[in-house]
Parts: C-alpha cells; structure tokens; sequence
C-alpha cells in the first residue's frame, strides 16, 4: 500500500483507522482514550476541512494505544507519526476536554479540546504555511473564531490568556490575529 502523504487523512479513512484500533484494543482486553487536537478535531468534530497530515493526540495507556496504532499504520499504509503526540508543547494547565460530538468507539474513547481551548491551541502555534508544505494554522483560526463569533482581536487574545500566561503567548499570535481582523478575513 502507498504511503499516507501530506494532508491525506480523510474523515472515513480516520474513522476506519480508529475502528480498527479499538478492535486491536478489544483483542487485547484494553480501553484506549485518544485527546485529539489540531486538524483531526477540525475534520471530524467541526466537518472544517476535508483531511489532515496526521493525527495529533495525547492518549493512554501510551505504549498500548502506540503499539495498537502502529499496527493499524503499518496494515493501512500510514506514516509512521499517523498518530503523534507531538501537540503535548501546546498543552495548557488549564486543559479542557469535551466528547462532543466525535464518534466513539467500544473499545477508544475520543475527547478533544474546547472550541476555546482549541483555538487558543492554534494561535499558540500561530503557523503560517509555506511551500513546503507546512503546517497552516491560518484557516482553521479564522474558522474557530468566526464559529465562536469573536467580534475583536482583543476577544480572540483574551480566549488565549485565559489558557496561557502572557510570557508563553507569542507575539506572532498578536500579529495574526489582528492581521485576520485588519484584512477582512473575519
């Protein structure tokens, strides 16, 4: 089987890989629990976009869910890192899960963050795409903000803060956040 490449992670081929995964978990007499973020959340809880590169997640238990999950990569062609926990830098003190409404599964529960929470997320990375295909933030912060119905920079930085202290904010979120209000983009 091919390689998962950049962006290639459709919402069904996400789904099937957590079904199976839960079914590896079920051989195993385990319950797994994945926290998903990033693009993941943006495809399957808010239908944002069509796919991401990979799936970012915080789970447990660690080394079984890992093994269930490279056993699932390696049989659908993935990546090694389709599932990383390379989101574990941004996480906040004050960190907020919901079920929402993601699909669960008998044997892998999935949370994600607040809407709040992820948004502050995204700022925090504040990444802006480049054409070797970086990771960009850019659209799933102006999706997050408009389905909060922010109104202001000052109401998007304040979400930030209440998440993060002030000497972990980079200035780079400031400066996007009011360039995405400056532009018109929200």
């Amino acid at each position: 089987m091919p390689k998962a490449s950049k962006s290639s992670l459709s919402r069904d081929a996400i789904l099937a890989a957590f079904q199976k995964m839960s079914d590896e978990l079920g051989r195993r007499g385990a319950t797994g629990e994945l926290c998903l973020f990033g693009g993941t959340v943006m495809v399957l809880a808010f239908a944002a976009r069509p796919s991401t590169k990979d799936v970012d997640a915080i789970f447990r238990p660690t080394q079984v869910v890992r093994e269930a999950a490279r056993i699932v990569g390696e049989a659908s062609g993935f990546t090694p890192d389709w599932l990383n926990d390379a989101a574990k830098g941004f996480l906040s003190a004050r960190h907020e899960t919901i079920s929402g409404n993601l699909p669960q599964f008998p044997h892998l529960r999935l949370l994600m963050p607040t809407t709040e929470y992820l948004l502050a997320m995204k700022c925090m990375a504040a990444r802006i795409g480049s054409v070797d295909g970086e990771a960009d933030d850019v659209s799933d912060i102006t999706f997050l903000i408009r389905h909060l119905k922010l109104k202001n920079p000052r109401e998007v930085m304040d979400i930030v803060a209440a998440y993060y202290t002030a000497d972990r904010i980079p200035v780079k979120a400031q400066y996007l956040v009011e360039g995405l209000f400056a532009e018109g983009k929200i």
